[in-house]
């Protein structure tokens, strides 16, 4: 069975940091790349960053650039996002999916395995 379970999330101060974590089975998780996705209350799906097979290649939106790191580590089947500076605008749920190939876009149906997600809240 493939499963993608993401965890880490929780409730932060702005300018906190937060490190999310995907763990991933079911399937050879070097053969995929992966991306982050978050969905922020009552909005729709926004892209967040992604990262090559082998983690030589990352692309961050352009919100997140400066703030947030994706990486993986092949031997451990995870998927990583470090999160710093956040803002209450970060507040959402956040999915990490797997692609035969980098993907630049918030749309499941580009993505062969997608998890379930994890809660991030960013509050005072």
């Amino acid at each position: 069975e493939v499963q993608l379970v993401e965890s880490g999330g929780g409730s932060v101060q702005p300018g906190g940091s937060l490190r999310l974590s995907c763990a991933a089975s079911g399937f050879t998780f070097d053969d995929y790349a992966m991306t982050w996705i978050r969905q922020a209350p009552g909005k729709g799906l926004e892209w967040v960053s992604a990262i090559s097979w082998n983690g030589d290649m990352t692309y961050n939106a352009e919100s997140m650039k400066g703030r947030f790191t994706i990486s993986r580590d092949n031997a451990k089947n995870t998927l990583y996002l470090q999160m710093n500076s956040l803002k209450s605008e970060d507040t959402a749920v956040y999915f990490c999916a797997a692609s035969g190939g980098v993907r630049a876009t918030p749309t499941k149906s580009a993505y062969s395995y997608w998890g379930q997600g994890t809660q991030v809240t960013v509050s005072s």
